[in-house]
């Protein structure tokens, strides 16, 4: 009996004092790569506080779409997710910024804005109640859809996806005469295979990720979107945890995302190739039509920021590193 006491007494004093578990839902597949990587941070984490800080993942959607993930985090059955910009937009708007439509030519030039703009981002979604660490990109959204897509008459009538909780987007389809069909993400490739949407706009590497390749035939390959993630954990629930645990939190999630920002770019490229290497066709945009989309989405985007959709100001503050960058480097094709 003394030893079966003194065991209990061991395990005790052996186990963490108190042990926080961040559940965290993504509509990443489990077993892809990215999955793979967030689970080893996880254990990372989970060795270096001792036990004290567990992250679960849920993978592939079985939380629910974004709405229903933010509900379970009010309620606190969840901590977090793993989100786009247009999901946590009505907590914070200027997520949308980078994500305007057309404002971009390059990865580059993406890059050299975010170097100035990054760390205010990361403030404000703080600020708004999500403790994030850093952005990763997956590069351009392109075009993708059942018939070639090279001009803006090609895309008139046509019935486009846009995420759930993007009035941007939604506002910037209507600007180019199409009909924007509002559904979460894990509902589009049921909408791509009944026909209910025509055009989607995402990555390479997101849509051979959710399998939407399978149902396209044509990607136009444009600068229509920037597009990127992040992880958002409930402030409250982070502000649980130690101080200590949390700088460690900070500090291997912040190196993860450090990785997919840089990693995303080469497998996006890679995803392409695939798409091509699948029976995909490429479809090159016309120039002038380029040029004339993309007055009708900057002029879209003035008008979205001049009604709140995002701080104007910020919105001129970006668009005046783009000019510089541009003065510095060249515009695209230059």
């Amino acid at each position: 009996m003394k030893k079966f006491l003194l065991s209990i007494a061991v395990l005790l004093l052996s186990a963490p004092a108190f042990a926080a578990t961040l559940k965290i839902a993504t509509v990443t597949p489990d077993g892809s790569q990215w999955m793979k990587d967030m689970r080893e941070s996880a254990m990372q984490i989970k060795e270096r506080t001792d036990g004290r800080v567990l992250i679960k993942y849920y993978g592939g959607g079985v939380k629910g779409d974004d709405a229903k993930v933010l509900g379970q985090i009010r309620i606190r059955q969840l901590q977090g997710g793993a989100f786009t910009p247009s999901a946590l937009s009505s907590q914070y708007s200027d997520l949308n910024l980078y994500g305007m439509p057309l404002v971009f030519d390059s990865i580059d030039e993406a890059a050299f804005v975010r170097g100035r703009m990054d760390a205010r981002l990361q403030k404000g979604l703080e600020e708004a109640g999500f403790v994030n660490f850093g952005f990763a990109t997956s590069g351009f959204a392109n075009i993708m859809s059942a018939t070639p897509v090279k001009s803006l008459a090609d895309l008139k009538g046509k019935r486009v996806w846009v995420p759930e909780g993007d009035s941007i987007s939604y506002a910037a389809m209507e600007a180019l005469s199409l009909n924007p069909v509002t559904l979460p993400l894990t509902d589009v490739l049921t909408g791509l295979q009944t026909g209910l949407i025509d055009i989607v706009a995402i990555p390479p590497i997101v849509a051979l990720v959710l399998q939407w390749h399978t149902k396209v035939k044509y990607v136009t390959q444009v600068p229509l979107v920037y597009t990127f993630g992040f992880m958002a954990i409930d402030k409250k629930a982070f502000d649980t945890i130690s101080q200590a645990d949390q700088a460690i939190v900070r500090e291997v999630m912040t190196k993860t995302y450090q990785n997919f920002d840089k990693t995303n770019l080469v497998d996006n490229q890679g995803a392409y190739d695939a798409l091509l290497k699948s029976g995909i066709q490429p479809i090159k945009f016309d120039d002038e039509e380029f040029i004339k989309v993309r007055n009708l989405l900057l002029a879209s985007n003035l008008e979205q920021g001049a009604s709140g959709a995002f701080t104007l100001e910020l919105y001129q503050e970006m668009l005046g590193y783009i000019d510089e960058y541009r003065s510095a480097h060249g515009a695209a094709g230059e």
